[in-house]
């Protein structure tokens, strides 16, 4: 028995994570009529949704009954908090009670109060994070939830967090070294930036470092990215799917690396995009989010533009919950690049504002385990300073996109195509 229990204390296993199938069906339809009816009170926005709808909140007693209810998507989110500022009528509680504010790509405003962080914590336990390891924490500080959550989160496993944020890879590898950090937490590419790095400065990166485990998430971890870093670098590795409109991470990997577990502080829907009904198991559809354990924000149905499938199998882990078979492509206008969501209608107020430009295309792709973005910019004609312009064109991208344009290229009116998608992502995960 007391070995029983060692057990169960040292894989920080919560209620919610080994639920039976019978106690989440119950704890799932009390959070769903909890969460609608929290939103219908406090926020207009989702009033107003429910009443155009035609719905009552008491209609909404199950998962399933939520398909009574239209998907607000993030460019929905930002027309609303345009017409309806900051917060586009989706605050449930006062102002003055707001914690903290992230802004998204966008932008999009989303007050925080405070709950704690065990729920997220467990995704960095289950990838192995414990007291004893120093882990750089390489996702941004700067409004973006990310280097915030996962700090606290490294911090509730115990572990020491090193907020070295994004960027100035040297400088991490020598924190990285100095500080013989044991883990990491940031964007797979990131790591392989740095560990390219630190192999051109000189160092064999496998027996100089100390670095034993990774938890990912902002981009898709590649096979041969994780086949790399586990056999060739000995760095043990985990992924988490976050979606920040919602409030974080979605669902993580376990030891058994076969899909990714969901959290149950989220009602996680499978959906047909085009009507918004839910899918069976096994069925890819877009990943629709409810979160259902914050009573700060009252987000509906929010469709991430994601395409996923449910898993229901019986994981060694002795977790209970489905899982989401990975990120298999992405529909809409909207490309996330190098961690970070670049919009159509972002991009758009960028273009606005230069009038030499009279059309434009994004392509994404992937080179050497890098997101690299392409701008191809239509000029009104060809009497312009390009080189200058460029420079504006990639601050100001910068600016408002948050993410730096790997190469402009500029064309003649009439090349792109006049029915052509604004962004196109080429990249395959392999």
């Amino acid at each position: 028995m007391a070995l029983d229990n060692q057990i169960k204390k040292d894989e920080y296993f919560d209620e919610l994570e080994t639920m039976s199938a019978n106690e989440r069906d119950a704890y799932f339809k009390n959070r769903v009529a909890k969460t609608v009816t929290n939103a219908y009170n406090n926020a207009p926005a989702a009033k107003r949704m429910l009443d155009n709808a035609g719905v009552s909140p008491s209609q909404i007693k199950t998962i399933k009954d939520l398909e009574l209810l239209p998907v607000t998507r993030k460019a929905d989110i930002i027309e609303m908090q345009k017409s309806n500022p900051p917060y586009g009528g989706f605050l449930c509680i006062p102002e003055d009670d707001i914690e903290r504010v992230f802004v998204s790509p966008g932008p999009i405003y989303e007050p925080m109060q405070h709950t704690g962080i065990k729920w997220f914590a467990k995704s960095f336990w289950a990838a192995g994070f414990r007291k004893g390891d120093v882990v750089v924490n390489t996702f941004t500080y700067h409004m973006s939830p990310a280097g915030i959550l996962c700090h606290e989160a490294i911090r509730d496993c115990g572990a020491t967090a090193v907020p070295v944020g994004t960027g100035h890879t040297e400088v991490t590898v020598k924190v990285m070294l100095d500080l013989r950090a044991t883990g990491y937490v940031g964007t797979p590419s990131f790591l392989m930036a740095i560990i390219k790095q630190a192999e051109e400065l000189g160092y064999d990166f496998k027996k100089d470092f100390y670095v034993k485990r990774a938890w990912f998430t902002g981009e898709m971890l590649a096979p041969s990215v994780r086949k790399t870093l586990e056999e060739d670098y000995n760095i043990d590795t985990y992924q988490a799917y976050a979606v920040t409109e919602p409030g974080g991470a979605i669902a993580y990997e376990c030891n058994c690396k076969d899909g990714l577990h969901l959290m149950d502080e989220y009602i996680v829907e499978i959906v047909n995009p085009a009507n918004g009904k839910q899918l069976s198991d096994g069925e890819v559809g877009e990943v629709v989010v409810t979160p259902v354990h914050n009573s700060t924000w009252g987000l509906l149905r929010f469709g991430t533009g994601d395409l996923s499938s449910i898993v229901d199998d019986v994981c060694p882990c002795g977790r209970t919950s489905k899982k989401l078979n990975g990120i298999q492509g992405r529909i809409g206008e909207a490309v996330k690049v190098r961690g970070m969501f670049v919009v159509s209608k972002q991009a758009e107020s960028v273009f606005a504002q230069f009038e030499e430009v009279v059309k434009w295309q994004i392509t994404v792709n992937r080179i050497d385990q890098r997101d690299e973005m392409t701008i191809t910019a239509e000029l009104i004609n060809d009497v312009c300073d390009k080189i200058e312009l460029a420079d504006e064109i990639g601050a100001k991208f910068k600016s408002i996109c948050l993410v730096t344009p790997d190469k402009i290229d500029f064309v003649s009116s009439g090349t792109l195509p006049q029915d052509g998608k604004s962004i196109i992502d080429n990249r395959k995960w392999e």
